[in-house]
């Protein structure tokens, strides 16, 4: 493909709730403008797999190091090459406290946000950010099909949870453009007429919220 760096938006998040697509979509967007990735690297959360299996006593630990992690990725980027600005990353890092508030007890949430404020206080703000939705029977699917073990944990209304989180989130958003994508029946990883459609709107926006709701494009 064609590389559009003299048309890319600048610094690119794309956000939504686990299963929704969000890293192969970064993957193809930085690749598309010949772009700097960052990724969460849930993988290398080493407490990941107990919360799954145990919420309540591996919740805090989970998401201190999500937070370490996702400030320090933005730090990195912070003091990488200025001339190189055209950057996709596929987490929020405001979202990191959204998860909190679902995870922890009140007591822990306290504590963290303590440390997230400290944290978080210079994250640069995104040029555009995409946030792609889906209903939960669709995720669960997804989830599956992928078969990342220590996800297959999930408990049934944990998802619900997190997708309605987002929902609230994005619907008071205002920090960036906004693009809202309805990704239930389009595949935006493989088949390249939805990727296309999605990336010209993505090349187009400058300001605002807008909606991007196509039909699926046949394989």
């Amino acid at each position: 493909m064609t590389k559009l760096v003299d048309k890319h938006p600048g610094y690119v998040v794309v956000e939504g709730p686990i299963g929704v697509g969000k890293t192969s979509l970064a993957r193809r967007l930085a690749d598309s403008f010949n772009s700097e990735l960052l990724l969460e690297g849930a993988e290398e959360n080493p407490f990941l797999e107990r919360f799954y299996r145990d919420p309540k006593n591996a919740a805090l630990p989970t998401q201190l190091f999500f937070l370490f992690q996702r400030a320090r990725q933005l730090q990195d980027m912070r003091q990488s090459d200025m001339f190189r600005p055209v950057r996709v990353a596929d987490f929020l890092i405001e979202k990191d406290r959204m998860f909190a508030q679902i995870t922890l007890d009140q007591n822990e949430l306290e504590l963290y946000d303590q440390i997230y404020e400290k944290m978080t206080l210079d994250a640069p703000v995104p040029d555009l950010v995409i946030y792609l939705q889906a209903p939960v029977d669709v995720l669960q699917e997804r989830i599956t099909k992928r078969g990342i073990t220590y996800e297959q944990h999930m408990q049934d209304n944990y998802l619900e949870r997190i997708a309605n989180a987002y929902m609230e989130f994005f619907y008071h958003y205002s920090s960036s453009p906004l693009l809202i994508v309805n990704a239930t029946e389009i595949d935006l990883a493989s088949n390249e007429q939805d990727y296309n459609n999605l990336l010209e709107q993505v090349c187009n926006i400058k300001s605002g919220r807008h909606y991007f709701n196509p039909m699926p494009i046949a394989l």
